[in-house]
């Protein structure tokens, strides 16, 4: 048997998010029936990550085992369709029989998309924010990240994870093609962390709260602390490093 290293990207719109689940349809499920159909036998395949019901992923990197595949090339392009158009694979390629999607990734990251502007050509892929924000103070904010680990009060409530803690190399909001994008990475993230962040930083850029008060929220390590989660179609994930 030979590992594979799986690249794709996927519009998260008509999703329950990656993980299979027993009540929606997932990217994860939509993945597995297609490369089952083509080597001709259950498949299981594991991402780097899970990304929730309507985040999108410009690059999501899966592993599956499998019998040698001699064009790869062919693979992927019949594997692009048979899978709804929604989905879309990059690259298959051969790894080390050891190597793993997710616990070899050294760190993801994410892109959250606002405007304050009605964009009808963008409206599924951001989010559009009401009345005056102050972007220079939520970036001051988004640098106090820098200071801790433990982003409890960021994390959905009973997740099955052995820590909550994460180290965050890059958060920065920047003003990209006419839209603000908030972009985080990091070695690991909660779940729905990165919406959690968004919607506390932009109660920062409101003036409803300070940077102080962002310090105390992260430090009580509550999750009802925290400001609300934004919405998940204006997430991408769009990197993923090993």
């Amino acid at each position: 048997m030979q590992r594979y290293f799986i690249y794709l990207s996927y519009n998260g719109k008509n999703y329950c998010g990656w993980q299979i689940q027993p009540n929606g349809n997932t990217v994860q499920a939509e993945l597995e029936k297609a490369i089952a159909i083509l080597i001709r036998k259950p498949i299981s395949i594991v991402g780097a990550g899970r990304t929730d019901a309507g985040v999108h992923a410009k690059l999501m990197v899966a592993h599956f085992d499998s019998e040698a595949i001699p064009n790869k090339t062919e693979f992927v392009e019949r594997l692009n369709r048979i899978t709804p158009t929604d989905i879309s694979i990059t690259k298959v390629e051969e790894v080390k029989s050891v190597a793993h999607a997710r616990f070899d990734a050294t760190s993801r990251t994410y892109k959250y998309y606002v405007t304050d502007q009605k964009d009808i050509f963008r409206s599924d892929i951001s989010y559009k924010l009401h009345g005056k924000i102050d972007f220079e103070l939520m970036n001051l904010a988004a640098k106090t990240l820098f200071d801790y680990t433990d982003f409890t009060s960021f994390s959905k409530l009973h997740t099955d994870v052995m820590t909550n803690n994460c180290k965050i190399m890059h958060a920065e909001w920047t003003f990209e093609d006419g839209l603000w994008v908030f972009t985080i990475q990091a070695d690991r993230f909660l779940r729905n962390m990165v919406r959690a962040i968004v919607g506390t930083l932009l109660d920062v850029g409101r003036g409803k709260i300070g940077i102080d008060e962002f310090r105390r929220i992260i430090e009580a390590k509550d999750r009802s602390k925290a400001g609300f989660s934004v919405p998940a179609h204006a997430l991408f994930l769009i990197d993923i490093t090993y």
